[in-house]
C-alpha cells in the first residue's frame, strides 16, 4: 500500500527506528542502487562484513568524541525480495520473513526502498561502534544497541540482519569491558587530579608561611588558581576541601603582605618625618663658617640620614634633593674659604723662605750679642707672618730650629765657661785641699804619722775633684 505521496506504507509488522539511536549523525543516502544479479543461494553480500568491535584506550579515545561514521549502503537482492503482489521478504538464519509492503512502484523500487532502510540502521550500528571505540559514555552505548538489537526481528529492512544482530551483541559485551576500562581510567585521572590539587595547595600553604618575595608569590599564587580551574574530576567533597585549603592558604598570604606592606608605610611615614629634620638642621648650618665643626656634623647627619631608612619615593627623592642643597651650600662655601686660605699660606710660606735667607748668615761665633739680638728679630717676624700650607712646615720650621740651635748653643757654652758657682766651687775645693794638706804636715811634727797619712790621702782626693771643676770652667 503506498500514501498519496507514492510512498511505501509499514506494514503492522514493521518497527520504528530507537528514538535514542543518533538520528542526527545519520545521513540518508540519496537512492540505492540497483542490483547488477541476484546473488547466488548462500553467497556472500556485496558489502564487507564488520569486523568485532574492540574498545580503544579511553585517554586517546577522548581525543575523539564526535566519530565520523561514512554511511554503508549494502545489495538488498542478496537478502531479500518483493514479490510481484508488493509483499517485502527478507532472508535470516531462521529463514525468510514478511517485513512489509510495497505499493507505491515496481518490485526493484520496493526492494532498494527496504535496503535504504536497513543501510540507515547499519549506520546507526556502526556510529555507535565508533562511538565505543571513541571511549564514549559505554552504559549509554550499550543500551542504545539493545534497544536497536530489539528490534531487528520486526524490524521492515532488508539487508543482513544477522550480522547486524552479532554486531550489536559484540558492541553489548565490550560495553562491559569498555566501561571498566573507563571507570578505571576515570579513577586513575581523578587519582591523578587529587594529587595535583594537592600538590598545588601545599605550595600555596608555604608560599602563605615562607615567601617574603611579595610580587613572585602573588603571581604565582594567581598562577596556581588558573591552573586549579583547568583541573577537573576530582570529587566533590574532596575538591570543595581542597579548594578551602588553597582559599585559606591565599587569605594566609594576602594578611601577611597586607601587613608587611602597612608596616612598611609607617616605617616610610616615620622617615619621611626624621629626614624633614634633618633637613631643617642641615638648611640651619647652610650658612656656618666653623669648617671643621660643621662638617663633622653634617657627616653625623648624612649617617643619621642612612639609618632612617627609605620614605615614599617622591617624598624620598624630594627630600634627598633639599637635604643635599643644604650641604652643598657649605661645603662649597668651605672649599672657596679654603682656596682662599691656601692662597694666604703659600704666600705666607714665600714670605718665611725670604725671611730664613736674610737671616741665615746669624753666626755667634764672630757676634754673641748680635746673633743673639738677629734671632729675637727673626723670631717675631716669624710669628707675625702666620701659618703656611701642611705639607711646608717641617721644611721651613726645620731651617729655624737650625738657626736657633746655633744661637742657643753658643750662649750655653759662654754661660758655662763664665759660671761664678762654678768657679767658686773649684776654689773651696783648692780650699779644702790645703786645709788637709796642713793636717798632715802638723801629724808629721808631731810624729804622728797615722793621721798624716789620712790626711794626705784626703788631701789628694780633694785635690782631684778640685782638678775636675777648674777642668769643667776651662772647657765651657
Amino acid at each position: 500500500m503506498s500514501d498519496s505521496n507514492g510512498t511505501a506504507k509499514a506494514t503492522p509488522g514493521s518497527t520504528p527506528r530507537p528514538s535514542d539511536s543518533p538520528k542526527a549523525a545519520v545521513p540518508k543516502p540519496s537512492a540505492a542502487p540497483k542490483p547488477s544479479a541476484a546473488p547466488k543461494p548462500g553467497g556472500s553480500t556485496a558489502h564487507p562484513k564488520p569486523h568485532a568491535v574492540k574498545p580503544a584506550p579511553g585517554p586517546a579515545a577522548q581525543q575523539h568524541p564526535h566519530p565520523v561514521v561514512v554511511p554503508t549502503v549494502s545489495d538488498p537482492s542478496a537478502w531479500g525480495r518483493v514479490d510481484d503482489d508488493g509483499t517485502a521478504w527478507v532472508k535470516t538464519a531462521e529463514g525468510e520473513r514478511v517485513v512489509g509492503s510495497w505499493q507505491a512502484g515496481d518490485a526493484a523500487e520496493g526492494l532498494a526502498h527496504f535496503g535504504r532502510r536497513f543501510d540507515d540502521l547499519a549506520t546507526e550500528v556502526a556510529l555507535l561502534e565508533a562511538r565505543l571505540a571513541a571511549g564514549a559514555d559505554a552504559r549509554k552505548t550499550k543500551a542504545a544497541a539493545v534497544t536497536i538489537a530489539e528490534s531487528l526481528p520486526t524490524a521492515a529492512v532488508i539487508g543482513d540482519v544477522d550480522g547486524l544482530a552479532r554486531r550489536l551483541q559484540a558492541i553489548a559485551e565490550h560495553s562491559e569491558e569498555a566501561a571498566a576500562h573507563a571507570k578505571e581510567e576515570k579513577e586513575k585521572a581523578r587519582h591523578e587530579h587529587t594529587e595535583r590539587k594537592e600538590a598545588l595547595c601545599v605550595e600555596a600553604e608555604k608560599i602563605a608561611t615562607e615567601s617574603t618575595q611579595w610580587k613572585a608569590a602573588g603571581d604565582r599564587l594567581r598562577e596556581i588558581l588558573e591552573e586549579w580551574k583547568s583541573i577537573r574530576g576530582v570529587d566533590r567533597k574532596v575538591d570543595d576541601a581542597l579548594w578551602k585549603r588553597y582559599s585559606k592558604a591565599r587569605e594566609a598570604f594576602n594578611r601577611r603582605r597586607g601587613a608587611h606592606f602597612a608596616e612598611l608605610d609607617r616605617e616610610r611615614a616615620a622617615a619621611k618625618s626624621r629626614k624633614e629634620e634633618l633637613c631643617v638642621q642641615a638648611e640651619e648650618l647652610s650658612d656656618s663658617t666653623d669648617w671643621a665643626g660643621t662638617a663633622s656634623v653634617f657627616r653625623d647627619l648624612l649617617a643619621e640620614w642612612k639609618a632612617a631608612g627609605r620614605a615614599p619615593r617622591e617624598a624620598d627623592e624630594a627630600l634627598w634633593r633639599r637635604f643635599k642643597s643644604a650641604q652643598d651650600v657649605f661645603f662649597a662655601a668651605r672649599n672657596a674659604a679654603v682656596s682662599e686660605r691656601d692662597a694666604e699660606f703659600e704666600h705666607n710660606a714665600a714670605a718665611k723662605e725670604d725671611l730664613l735667607r736674610a737671616y741665615e748668615h746669624i753666626d755667634p761665633a764672630t757676634d754673641l750679642d748680635a746673633a743673639r739680638a738677629a734671632l729675637r728679630e727673626l723670631q717675631d717676624k716669624w710669628d707675625t707672618i702666620g701659618k703656611v700650607p701642611r705639607e711646608r712646615i717641617q721644611e721651613l720650621e726645620g731651617r729655624l730650629r737650625a738657626i736657633e740651635k746655633r744661637v742657643r748653643d753658643a750662649v750655653d757654652a759662654q754661660w758655662r765657661r763664665t759660671d761664678p758657682e762654678a768657679v767658686a766651687r773649684a776654689a773651696q775645693f783648692r780650699e779644702r785641699v790645703a786645709q788637709f794638706e796642713e793636717q798632715a804636715a802638723k801629724a808629721t811634727a808631731a810624729g804622728n804619722k797615722r793621721d798624716a797619712e789620712k790626711a794626705l790621702e784626703q788631701a789628694k782626693q780633694w785635690r782631684e775633684w778640685a782638678e775636675a771643676a777648674e777642668g769643667a770652667v776651662s772647657n765651657r
